[in-house]
């Protein structure tokens, strides 16, 4: 098996050649962070809306079943 997988690795002997790869992880890298960040972002911004209309369908429905035993 570890044969079967030898001609696929290739070490350059000039290290030259992994710069451009170093530079385009590190783009990558960046790119991943920043989209991380920004979903992380909206799922707050999201869960806080649904947090308050929550709040405010309960306090609803408080109102509504307070008004009911109210006019009984």
């Amino acid at each position: 098996m570890l044969v079967l997988l030898m001609p696929f690795l290739y070490f350059p002997e000039d290290k030259s050649e992994y710069i451009p790869a170093a530079i385009s992880f590190s783009i990558f890298m960046v790119l991943f962070v920043l989209t991380f960040m920004w979903i992380k972002r909206n799922s707050k911004k999201q869960e806080e809306e649904t947090r308050e209309l929550e709040e405010r369908i309960l306090r609803e429905r408080k109102e509504q079943k307070q008004n009911e035993q109210s006019q009984s």
